[in-house]
This record gives structure tokens, sequence and C-alpha cells, in this order.
């Protein structure tokens, strides 16, 4: 028979071998999902599940940067500045997450993804090609320091805001922006995570076997997003982000 604990970590590694091929398809890391599904089944608060879910992630987008990269001309000294501006931008809204209230941070988490999700369907009817630049590259610091910010806040914010930023803004195509912003997020999640560490609001146990599942399968989704067509991917973004939000809304 197989141990207890063994028994118990199963469903985390599952888990995370779903929430892996999920971040790799999408350039988050698994987290925007992991979030939710930690405090609606785990029962964990939101600053729990949000520094839970960071353990996961960092190895995540960390594979899944070297999968895009792989596929993709991404230029390293871009990201290099968007990394450097986004880790100091984290280290300041980490601390502030960390005395918000649960409930709040929920609630405000939850209207951060619709007002995303309703700003992505906007460009995709008015812009529907896209593919033209709105702003110089020079600007690209600009979205490391929100995305830093977003990433303090949420854990998974600074993807979900560089995404739609690099393709609407700087005229980058779905697939690079994502990979983009995976390298954006892996400095922003270990200053994230120590923060969240240092408060008290880490399960490891549970992150540490999400981290090896989400190991396993963020490759095959990387893969897969560069079989959907530029629009397809938008659109499942977008559908992630709604469902997300409202399950975040309504289901405690």
């Amino acid at each position: 028979m197989m141990a207890p604990a063994l028994l118990a970590i199963i469903p985390n590694l599952l888990l995370g071998v779903a929430l892996g091929a999920v971040g790799g398809l999408l350039g988050i890391g698994g987290g925007l999902i992991a979030i939710p599904l930690l405090g609606f089944v785990y029962g964990m608060d939101q600053h729990l599940a949000q520094g839970t879910a960071l353990v996961m992630i960092l190895p995540n987008v960390l594979i899944g940067f070297v999968r895009y990269r792989q596929r993709n001309a991404i230029d390293l000294r871009a990201t290099a500045w968007l990394c450097l501006t986004a880790v100091a931008a984290t280290f300041i809204s980490a601390h502030f997450a960390a005395r918000i209230d649960g409930a709040q941070l929920r609630v405000a988490f939850a209207m951060f993804l619709l007002v995303l999700a309703a700003y992505f369907m906007w460009q995709l009817r008015v812009r529907p090609g896209l593919g033209n630049a709105w702003l110089s590259p020079r600007f690209l610091p600009v979205v490391g320091v929100i995305s830093g910010l977003m990433s303090g806040l949420f854990s998974v914010g600074g993807g979900l805001v560089a995404v739609p930023a690099l393709v609407s803004l700087f005229g980058m195509k779905q697939t690079m922006a994502q990979g983009l912003a995976m390298a954006l997020v892996v400095p922003a999640s270990v200053v994230a995570l120590f923060s969240y560490a240092q408060a008290g609001h880490v399960s490891w146990t549970t992150g540490l076997a999400l981290a090896i599942g989400g190991l396993l399968s963020v490759s095959w989704g990387v893969a897969l997003a560069h079989r959907f067509s530029p629009r397809r991917l938008r659109l499942t973004f977008c559908a992630v982000l709604i469902a997300t939000a409202l399950f975040m809304l309504f289901a405690h």
C-alpha cells in the first residue's frame, strides 16, 4: 500500500500538471488558476494562496521562457531591462500586499482580471489584425514597472499586464509577448515569494508538489500555444481571465 503522505501528494502533482500545461499555453505560469483553486479547494486565504502559487510559478515561468525563446527571437537586452524594473516595483508592492485584508485583495484581483479581459476584447475588436506598434521600444521599462507592481500585489499580475501591453502597444505577436512576459515574471516572482514567505504566507509542501507537476507539462503547453492561431490564443486568454474572475467573485 502507498504511504498516506504519498497519497496526499498525488492530487497536488496532478493539479500541478494541469496548471503547468495551461500556464505554458497562456504564458502565465499557471498561477492565475492556481490561486482561486487553492482558496476554494484547500481553504487558503488570499495571501496564503498567492504565496503558495508563487512556489509553482517560479520554475514554471523559467522553463516556459526557455521554451518560448527556442521558438521566438526574443531580445535578451529588452528582457533584462524589463526584469530590472519589474523587480524594483515588485519589492515595493509585495510588502504592501501582505498588509491588505485578504477578502479585499481577492475582490481587487477579480476586478483586475475583468478589466484586463475587457481591454483585450476591445482591442481585438478595434484592431483585429494587430501587428502595428503604437509605442517605441524605449518605453518597455514602463511595462516592467507596472507588471512588477501587479506581481507584488497579485502574484500573477505581471504576466497578465505584460502580454496585452506588448501585443497591443508594441506590436509583438502573441507567442513572443507571452515568452517575454514569462521572463519578466521570473525575478519578480523571486522577490514576491521572499516577501510572502517572510510574512508566513506560503505552504511549501503544497507549492513544491504543484511545482513538480508543472515542470512535467509546461513545455507541452508552450508547444500547444504555437499551434493556435494568434486570434484563437488571445480569445482563450480572455476566456480564462473572465472565468477565473467570476469564480473568485462568486465561489466564496
